[in-house]
């Protein structure tokens, strides 16, 4: 495969993984310097690369939004960053996007947000656990309307057993790192969903809102593809 790839020392660029999967390009920003972020961006500007950041830093975007040459969008309770270009065409569907706890939003925001990027329509349920299920009983026809619903919880992760149990959609259930001692930051909420009795529920790693959305998204775009 010839694809066109920049190359910076420290990074292998692909510039052409919209075109090759249909999911615009994303960078993980932890881990890198706020310099070697800004040159990064800079590069797929250059091209008119739309790019979402992921665990951004307020220390990265401070040094992303001094450059006069890069256009972005930072949301702080997500810790995105929205390089602007050549946006994804919108995607048909819906995808529900629930919370046990107030505590799990920041990684349902980062599922939110990058199904927005990725050209989805996106409806929030927050604070809908199991604790209180009836606070989850009575959006559960709103619910419905999803084409997928992403469950983000932490504790026992029980949320998207109930909620698979509830919905014809496919669930994606996402373990959080919410939760006292026990809950071994997110392995137990993590291994509770993957020994779930709710059938066809699939989970994503820890704290991964990202990996939830993209799987929602792909799902959403096939659909689309054999309405076509």
């Amino acid at each position: 495969m010839n694809e066109p790839t920049e190359n910076l020392g420290y990074a292998r660029l692909d510039m052409a993984r919209g075109e090759r999967t249909g999911m615009p390009e994303t960078v993980y920003c932890a881990g890198k310097t706020p310099r070697q972020l800004v040159e990064i961006l800079r590069a797929f500007a250059k091209r008119g690369v739309a790019v979402l950041g992921t665990r951004c830093s307020t220390e990265q975007y401070e040094e992303v939004s001094r450059q006069s040459d890069l256009s972005v969008r930072y949301d702080e309770p997500s810790r995105t960053l929205l390089l602007e270009g050549n946006m994804p065409q919108p995607l048909s569907g819906l995808i529900a996007v629930c919370t046990g706890g107030t505590a799990d939003i920041p990684v349902a925001e980062e599922a939110t947000r990058t199904a927005e990027f990725m050209g989805a329509e996106v409806e929030r349920y927050y604070d809908i656990g199991v604790a209180g299920l009836h606070r989850l009983l009575g959006c559960v026809d709103e619910i419905r309307r999803a084409q997928v619903v992403i469950a983000v919880a932490g504790m026992e992760g029980a949320l998207g057993s109930v909620i698979a149990g509830l919905v014809k959609a496919p669930v994606i259930a996402v373990p959080t790192s919410v939760g006292y001692g026990a809950a071994f930051e997110g392995l137990a909420p993590l291994l509770s969903m993957l020994n779930s009795c709710a059938e066809g529920l699939s989970v994503v790693n820890i704290d991964n809102g990202f990996g939830a959305a993209v799987q929602a998204c792909r799902i959403l775009r096939i659909s689309q593809m054999g309405h076509e």
